[in-house]
């Protein structure tokens, strides 16, 4: 066996293990881009032993994604089967997993009219909504993984020969999800276990407001009664552990709806669905979006902003250290996933209940008056920089440094 080989196996295995943490009797359903043929074929052998019922792949390709933007009739942008989405719904009921190979092109909608995005994402999150309800409190195991596609990593490695980016998105992959250490499942359980230490610490301040300081940025987030800082591993209904998104840095909570003011400026590159965004800022009263700018793509932030009510307002703040794994690499990855871990970031849309004491059982009325935002979006942004300040505002007054230079300055 190759040491590529190798490496792609121990990956299975850790996803398998850490990621969704599968356990026996449990089906699984594995989302995965055609390209990715063989880190699949190797997840569902670790799925069946570690004692999988049943796992099911259902394959994507970008090019079949798209081929819908470009042939199909106009009607059918507002359309979204419900069969789909049924089969989701009692997919969760029955207990199953989700692992997501989660790696769409960023430049897949290059050309397309992003009202014509925005109309079939906006048909899509509303089919999914008892779905991602699911998915925002936990209710059964989910993992976003990535793996290099031919598109994603000739935009990212564009600096190297095209027979070498492959190559080293899958080092870069390795790398940030610790499948170089000797045993990467006790490497993961160590780093859970230290991200579990920050958000002790946090969730033991209970900071009422945080400010956020650096370039094109000046902005105030305060935070509801009670709120929950999460990060690393949570559990599920059935209390079993998994890690949402591997690879993970962050450590986050929910904002007060309400209660963000001020300006913010992003330090990277967002893909909207499949549309790059770039150098945007949003200036906040009361909690809401009353104004913002964007030097690339400005068109599909504005149709982002306009999805719904709650689309305005943000949903999520977490914290990620400047001087993180994925942010040394110095690299930007145009993914998600990957981008938030190497920066603080914000969500706009639609909070986590399990960020407040309780939330998961809340009712969306119930859950806006304590101070969470329901919204059929969850869009994470980055704002983290190597000059980024923040305090911690507490109850009594007294304030408290938590970032300088854009890394901790709490003692954990």
């Amino acid at each position: 066996m190759d040491d590529f080989t190798r490496n792609l196996e121990k990956y299975a295995e850790l996803v398998v293990k850490i990621g969704v943490n599968l356990n026996k009797g449990q089906d699984l359903l594995v989302e995965s881009p055609l390209e990715s043929l063989e880190l699949t074929r190797l997840i569902v052998k670790k799925a069946y032993e570690a004692g999988a019922n049943y796992v099911h792949v259902h394959w994507q390709d970008d090019v079949i994604t798209r081929s819908k933007f470009e042939h199909a009739h106009d009607e059918a942008l507002d359309y979204y089967p419900t069969w789909y989405t049924e089969m989701l719904e009692r997919f969760v009921e029955n207990g199953g997993a989700l692992l997501n190979i989660k790696v769409p092109d960023p430049d897949l909608y290059a050309g397309i009219e992003a009202s014509l995005i925005s109309r079939a994402s906006k048909a899509a999150a509303t089919a999914r909504t008892k779905y991602q309800q699911y998915v925002r409190t936990s209710t059964f195991s989910w993992c976003l993984i990535k793996a290099p596609t031919v598109a994603w990593a000739s935009k990212v490695y564009a600096d190297l020969p095209e027979d070498q980016r492959v190559e080293a998105m899958w080092d870069a992959i390795f790398q940030m999800n610790r499948v170089y250490e000797e045993d990467p499942v006790a490497a993961w359980r160590v780093h859970i276990e230290q991200l579990k230490r920050v958000r002790k610490l946090l969730n033991e301040k209970q900071y009422k407001t945080l400010r956020y300081r650096a370039a094109g940025t000046d902005l105030e987030v305060d935070l509801p009664a009670h709120h929950i800082w999460l990060g690393g591993d949570k559990a599920n209904a059935s209390g079993i552990r998994f890690v949402a998104n591997m690879p993970t840095e962050e450590v986050f909570t929910m904002p007060d709806r309400t209660g963000v003011r001020g300006t913010v400026s992003s330090t990277k590159p967002l893909n909207v669905n499949g549309a790059l965004v770039d150098r945007f800022s949003f200036r906040f009263e009361e909690g809401k979006v009353v104004d913002y700018q964007a030097e690339v793509g400005y068109e599909h932030l504005a149709r982002l902003l306009e999805m719904d009510e709650g689309a305005r307002y943000l949903g999520e703040v977490a914290l990620v250290p400047y001087g993180s794994p994925i942010s040394n690499m110095n690299r930007i990855f145009y993914n998600t996933g990957i981008d938030e871990n190497a920066s603080c970031h914000l969500a706009l849309g639609s909070c986590y209940p399990i960020n407040i004491q309780g939330g998961a059982s809340l009712s969306t009325d119930e859950l806006k008056a304590r101070g969470g935002n329901t919204s059929l979006i969850h869009v994470d942004f980055m704002i983290g920089t190597s000059d980024l300040e923040i305090d911690g505002y507490l109850e009594d007054g007294t304030v408290e440094a938590i970032f300088r230079g854009g890394n901790w300055a709490l003692v954990f």
